[in-house]
């Protein structure tokens, strides 16, 4: 569905490339994290795969269509939501009709049950909203396009606490087999319980890209006071009361939760594990 080949990019008036030589492949359905440090790439990589980038070297293709020619059957299926969102201060209505036309399988019905889920009245005016708001009503437009492809950038940069927990669950509610969510985005535990699959990158490409349930077969995440419980695990990490630790996951070990910000520091401290799940 979504592949990017050996893909270079540098921004104008820089030597030093954001990413170089990176391939990764998203395929079709699911809910992917995005993860990686401050200047990793993680938001070009985003502009790239919707095509508002062109690659240096390397091609970004999206259902066999190179993304950044721009064409109309790409733009009609992919939607980006930028970490900063600037809306023009007119009512919803008159920015749906304006926009929804471009979007062929844009629903009213649905985007007006996200605007329920997320208290936001059908009837608002874009330019009185604060910017969490802001960022609710965008989210809520884009859902409703329906596009194979939804990009989201630092998507709850923005949203107080009971506005994450809105977010969790309107995404989950806008899941379908044919439609792929990427989000990028450095607050993990926002998302944890939300991902189908994790994506982990640096400058030099994909340290992970596996699926939840390929993690969860794989390892286990515990929280620990036992200091003894240190010994022979994969990784481990004091935090107050006790210790975050990663272990393999025997035969008759339950399944747990995968801890996002764990994951991420056994990625680095041992990428040959991790790029084997």
């Amino acid at each position: 569905m979504l592949n990017l080949e050996h893909v270079s990019y540098s921004y104008p008036g820089s030597f030093k490339p954001v990413v170089s030589d990176f391939s990764m492949e998203i395929r079709p359905g699911g809910i992917y994290g995005l993860l990686g440090a401050n200047g990793s790439g993680k938001s070009t990589l985003l502009y790239l795969m919707s095509g508002l980038l062109r690659p240096a070297s390397g091609s970004v293709t999206f259902n066999g269509q190179e993304t950044f020619k721009r064409l109309p059957s790409t733009l009609t299926d992919v939607f980006l939501v930028p970490e900063e969102i600037d809306l023009p201060a007119v009512k919803l209505d008159k920015y749906v009709a304006l926009n929804a036309p471009f979007y062929e399988n844009f629903n009213r019905d649905e985007m007006n049950r996200y605007l329920e889920h997320f208290r936001l009245d059908p009837d608002i005016h874009l330019g009185r909203l604060s910017m969490g708001q802001r960022k609710k009503a965008f989210v809520a437009f884009a859902l409703a396009c329906n596009t194979s492809l939804l990009l989201m950038d630092e998507p709850t940069n923005g949203l107080d606490i009971p506005g994450k927990a809105e977010f969790r669950r309107t995404i989950v509610s806008a899941m379908r087999d044919d439609r792929t969510i990427i989000i990028s985005t450095h607050q993990v535990r926002d998302l944890e319980r939300v991902l189908d699959h994790v994506a982990i990158i640096d400058k030099n490409g994909v340290v992970l890209n596996a699926s939840i349930a390929a993690i969860q077969e794989r390892l286990v995440f515990r929280f620990t006071t036992d200091p003894e419980e240190i010994n022979g695990a994969l990784w481990s990490m004091p935090v107050p009361g006790g210790y975050n630790v990663v272990r393999f996951r025997g035969e008759g070990v339950e399944e747990t939760d995968v801890n996002l910000e764990s994951l991420f520091e056994l990625s680095f401290s041992n990428p040959q594990l991790t790029n084997a799940l």
